[in-house]
């Protein structure tokens, strides 16, 4: 059966996107992949046994309404602890990033690019042991 491997990501700000994922999410960097003058062109973050990939992009776009229903990725999606909510809800203030919707299993982010992130503990319910 297949496993997740990674998910590359463009970003027209490769080191606000890493600052983000690295520090805010703390993923941990894995590689970096040096493109012309020295920049960064990827890098690779750890997510459990796969890597996210963020890849320096050429150019810009607007970012999608939070639920916009046009195909294409949606959304990544990290596993948290049920009782790890609260800590992610302060760690998010703190680094001022606003939580743009919750449910009771999810919190809702978007990195600098405009992508969702969410922070799921689903099916448990936010305060459950496993």
């Amino acid at each position: 059966m297949p496993a997740f491997h990674h998910l590359a990501v463009q970003c027209a700000d490769l080191a606000a996107c890493e600052r983000f994922y690295r520090d805010v999410l703390g993923l941990p960097v894995l590689r970096r992949w040096p493109g012309a003058g020295g920049d960064d062109r990827s890098v690779w973050l750890a997510v459990g046994d796969g890597f996210l990939a963020l890849e320096r992009a050429a150019g810009r776009r607007e970012a999608p309404p939070f639920r916009d229903g046009a195909p294409g990725l949606h959304l990544l999606a990290l596993r948290i602890g049920a009782g790890e909510r609260a800590a992610w809800e302060e760690r998010l203030r703190g680094a001022g990033v606003e939580v743009v919707h919750r449910t009771p299993h999810t919190l809702y982010v978007r990195d600098p690019e405009g992508n969702r992130v969410g922070l799921s503990h689903w099916p448990e319910a936010a305060g459950e042991e496993p």
